[in-house]
């Protein structure tokens, strides 16, 4: 069995990326978004976090999550996040050829790759890095021209805050600082 090590910083800023199994791309099909945000709400009840930038794609998701002070259970806020939604849409998006011994042993559906890669922020320049990757995600992937109008993302509110000028990374050039 592999074992993977995982970053255990208490109380840390985290950078992930989480994929859909084979890259399917229903993230941004309505009944996803809806059982996605009402999972995040329901987990962050229990187990509070703030999550400081987000953007959702077809295929994956990208976000920066902020854990309160001596707390470092990313992995147990994904696996309540990713169960609830698979609870609630599994159905509707299981694909009965994809399931196999290994997802039936795992008790897991058709709509997650098992695992998440994740990355501890070290500091203020690599969460600017990080932050400016994933709302430049969507361009990057050819979705949209321009990072302003792609609407599942976080671009909008810090375009609200003042943090970003609606017309940051112009069109298809990207910012000089994105991480690969």
């Amino acid at each position: 069995m592999s074992r993977y090590r995982r970053a255990n910083t208490a109380g840390g800023t985290y950078f992930f990326t989480v994929v859909t199994y084979r890259r399917q791309p229903i993230l941004c099909d309505v009944p996803i978004r809806t059982a996605l945000r009402d999972a995040l709400l329901s987990v962050r009840l229990t187990k509070p976090f703030s999550i400081d930038a987000w953007v959702l794609l077809p295929d994956h998701l990208h976000c920066v999550w902020t854990l309160p002070p001596g707390d470092n259970d990313f992995s147990g806020r994904w696996s309540v996040i990713k169960n609830a939604v698979t609870r609630s849409v599994g159905a509707q998006y299981r694909r009965e050829e994809w399931h196999n011994a290994s997802k039936t042993k795992h008790r897991e559906g058709t709509i997650w790759q098992r695992r998440f890669w994740e990355h501890c922020i070290r500091d203020d320049t690599d969460l600017q890095h990080h932050i400016d990757y994933l709302h430049f995600n969507p361009v990057k992937h050819g979705l949209v021209k321009r990072v302003t109008d792609w609407p599942h993302s976080t671009f909008h509110r810090f375009v609200a805050e003042g943090i970003y000028s609606p017309d940051w990374a112009g069109g298809m050039d990207e910012p000089e600082d994105v991480i690969e």
